[in-house]
């Protein structure tokens, strides 16, 4: 009896021992899980390794203004309040859009003599948001962001080395730009929040009613938009931190009121004389973000005599909660004004063709108002496709483009702006998935107004063209001189091996010296000018990138077919002193698919081999410092011929990609078959959940941010223009949510709990994780605090490389199993 009761009394300590053990392995599970963790201290360099400082020339091409950005935020910063409405994320104590990333600093270079000039007033830490030159390029405005308010900054480079604050009022950054130079450089177009603002609405303390929404018999279908109003507090909440004065303000600090209100667009017009402003009206919506509110356009007087009159109504638009899902689908009424900028004052905008009139084509009327605006507006062009943009030249020139997103048709047409009955030149006629024939786009300047112009010769007779250059070889940046009268080019420079070199400007008289930024895959980028007829090269700025270890990694454009004949390309890395012949290593293949209606432009090379490495804390390249070979941005095109939807065989043509790439690097003995991984960002994701669920390709997968049940998206997602009701198959199908029973492969989820993108929910990744765990399979599912749907908290991002890393490590490298 004495001996049962010991057996008993034994059996109950080691049960509650084995407990305490579980507890406390749970315990330290979950504080892991609580902390954030940082990754080998190689990808700690490469996630803190400086940018390379953003150029901007100045209008007369004498300096280049650099502006020094940061690496990343921290979390701490990402965690302030915010509010999300209407689509917007804002900041509530400065009024700026919430998780901006700024710059630190702003730096000076004299093209002529490389001297140096900086600003010394500038605050410790200090946030700089917009930064633009003036006119005459002698100064540069520039909106210095603190805790409590946004700042409007000055700084002569003629006059000392402090800038300026040139008025004590605070500037609202909500309002779609910053500010903007009139033409005399005297003075700028400025939203400032009201001077009698008044208090933040109170939530209410107790409800009145429930908040109703009310559809009858009108079918309005819109895409699964986040951040949305959802009660009238909400609405008088948005009023409140949209609500502007947009002023005019001159560098002596005076102030004059050009229009109030919800201000969502304004731009000067050329000669000062005029503002182009647009303002929001209710009613708003619950169910379409700012951008589909009603809006009305002014032309109002900008001169001090005369200031905020209007001058007339160029439109008053109703709201739109309407979308029509065809790729090719606008609003409604004029849309996309602008100022023609080789002109004193005439506005510009477009409009689609009314429906009688859209019977083979979808295009739109292109009208021209000149000042003083009391005329009829006169029909500058009718489009065949949808309007796109105009690149101004002279009363004689100007580059209209036109394009379908639909059927990927681009054009591009020589109009004459002072004469709109000539009928158009057409310059160019091709497929925007045509990158080998890409013309290229036009180089322009600042005029002395500081609107962008066609850059023109010396002898006025010919423009210039700057493009990609993409071949079969890589991508290899042009510059050409364009004929206007013939259209014929000549090319003046072509970026050549090893070197990747990136044109910026024409900067002399004669456009025969260009700025440009040099590469190789060896070199970090630096600024050079070149002599274009001799070629001599003179090195402008020496930034370098410490702690780099990707320098020596080995890189490689390689070419290879899918089964059905289709070509394919990918960027190959092999870690730094792996030789062909060594054991194959683990790989990750870290892909986007994309929807392409031809075979032949699917196939076409993207990338080059000759650009830097640079560190980088995305994708798949940090891995390349733990032994993992790269295959990055392998092509995964998914092609919908004729009058084929690319969707209805989306799963085949995703599995044929990932197979031809996997045989691919297997036959080339730089990877195990048994240990290969796949990634993806966002529709990334949703390709790697696919593939894991309906292949037995890969030994893992990475998912982050990724949309997974596509009936939570049921009026449309990425290029598919069918709502769910009239593609169910197909939206079923793609779904790899209703096929979690099949995903035996262990899979990571990493998604930002503020994720604002259109239909990437965080609920997605937290339905399917919880669905794969309900069935059995293997999945970690990481919910990263206050980040959107990019990660930029520096603790989320090194967090964000130890879990891939511990992932990759038990699931691909130390993988026995053979692959299906």
């Amino acid at each position: 009896m004495q001996k049962l009761k010991f057996v008993s009394a034994t059996s109950a300590l080691l049960r509650y021992t084995l407990c305490s053990i579980a507890l406390q392995s749970a315990t330290l599970a979950a504080n892991e899980a609580a902390r954030y963790q940082v990754p080998p201290q190689a990808m700690i360099d490469m996630v803190d390794s400086p940018l390379i400082p953003q150029n901007i020339p100045s209008p007369t091409n004498e300096w280049v203004m650099l502006l020094e950005r940061p690496v990343l935020q921290s979390v701490n910063e990402l965690s302030q309040p915010e509010l999300r409405l209407a689509g917007l994320r804002i900041n509530p104590r400065n009024n700026d859009i919430a998780r901006t990333t700024h710059a630190v600093n702003i730096r000076f270079i004299r093209l002529a003599d490389k001297q140096e000039r900086s600003i010394t007033n500038l605050p410790a830490n200090a946030k700089i948001g917009e930064a633009q030159w003036s006119p005459d390029g002698k100064r540069v405005a520039f909106t210095l962001v603190r805790d409590s308010a946004i700042e409007i900054m000055v700084f002569d480079l003629s006059n000392g080395t402090n800038a300026k604050r040139i008025t004590e009022r605070s500037l609202n950054a909500l309002n779609g730009r910053a500010f903007a130079w009139f033409g005399d450089s005297k003075s700028l177009l400025v939203p400032l929040l009201p001077l009698n603002r008044g208090a933040v609405p109170r939530v209410p303390s107790t409800v009145s009613g429930p908040n109703i929404q009310e559809n009858l018999g009108r079918r309005i279908a819109a895409r699964t938009y986040q951040d949305l109003l959802k009660s009238p507090h909400d609405e008088a909440v948005f009023e409140h931190y949209l609500n502007s004065e947009i002023t005019r303000v001159w560098l002596d600090g005076k102030v004059a009121t050009v229009a109030s209100g919800l201000v969502r667009g304004f731009a000067p017009s050329p000669d000062g004389q005029y503002a182009m402003v647009q303002m929001l009206k209710r009613p708003y919506s619950y169910t379409v973000p700012v951008t589909r509110f009603a809006i009305k356009t002014e032309i109002r007087d900008a001169l001090e005599t005369n200031i905020g009159v209007v001058i007339r109504v160029l439109s008053d638009l109703p709201l739109a909660e309407d979308e029509d899902l065809d790729a090719d689908a606008v609003r409604r009424g004029p849309r996309q004004y602008q100022w023609r900028s080789d002109a004193n004052a005439s506005i510009v905008w477009a409009q689609a063709l009314p429906p009688e009139a859209k019977k083979t084509i979808i295009g739109d009327f292109v009208f021209m108002l000149p000042s003083p605006f009391n005329e009829e507006p006169i029909l500058l062009e009718k489009t065949e496709l949808r309007f796109q943009n105009i690149v101004w030249g002279n009363d004689n020139i100007a580059l209209l483009t036109e394009a379908s997103r639909k059927t990927r048709r681009m054009i591009t047409s020589r109009i004459f702006p002072n004469d709109p009955s000539r009928q158009p030149i057409k310059l160019s006629d091709r497929s925007s998935e045509d990158r080998y024939n890409d013309p290229g786009v036009p180089m322009t300047e600042l005029n002395v107004r500081g609107y962008r112009v066609l850059n023109f010769s010396a002898d006025g007779r010919s423009i210039y063209l700057n493009g990609a250059g993409a071949t079969a070889e890589g991508e290899r940046p042009f510059v050409d001189r364009m004929d206007i009268d013939s259209a014929q080019s000549r090319r003046l420079f072509r970026s050549e091996a090893p070197y990747f070199d990136t044109p910026i400007a024409l900067i002399d008289a004669g456009n025969n010296k260009l700025l440009m930024q040099r590469e190789s895959a060896a070199e970090a980028p630096n600024m050079f000018i070149r002599e274009l007829a001799t070629g001599k090269m003179t090195q402008l700025t020496k930034f370098v990138t410490p702690k780099n270890p990707l320098a020596n990694v080995s890189k490689e454009v390689i070419k290879y077919k899918r089964r059905d004949g289709v070509d394919l390309s990918a960027t190959l890395y092999l870690p730094a002193g792996f030789k062909r012949g060594d054991d194959p290593l683990p790989l990750i293949m870290w892909a986007y698919p994309r929807e392409f209606r031809s075979a032949e432009n699917a196939g076409q090379v993207s990338g080059s081999p000759y650009r830097y490495v640079r560190p980088s804390y995305s994708g798949a390249l940090p891995f390349l410092t733990q032994g993992y070979a790269v295959l990055d941005n392998p092509t995964m095109p998914i092609i919908g011929e004729n009058s084929k939807e690319p969707n209805d065989t989306y799963l085949p043509q995703l599995i044929q990609s990932a197979e031809a790439a996997i045989d691919e690097v297997v036959k080339r003995g730089v990877a195990d078959r048994n240990k290969i991984a796949v990634g993806g960002h966002s529709y990334g994701a949703f390709m790697v959940a696919n593939l894991l669920a309906h292949s037995k390709l890969f030994a893992a997968g990475i998912a982050q941010s990724g949309a997974y049940n596509r009936t939570l998206t049921p009026f449309g997602f990425q290029a598919e223009e069918r709502n769910f009701w009239k593609a169910r198959e197909v939206y079923a199908q793609m779904s790899p949510f209703n096929f979690a029973d099949q995903l035996k492969t262990p899979i990571l989820f990493l998604h930002g709990e503020a994720d604002s993108n259109t239909g990437t929910f965080p609920l997605q990744s937290e339905r399917f994780y919880q669905a794969i765990r309900g069935l059995g399979g293997t999945a970690r599912l990481v919910m990263l605090p206050h980040e959107d749907h990019g990660y930029r908290g520096r603790e989320s991002v090194l967090h964000r490389l130890w879990e891939t890393s511990r992932w990759l490590d038990k699931y691909v490298k130390n993988n026995e199993k053979k692959r299906g």
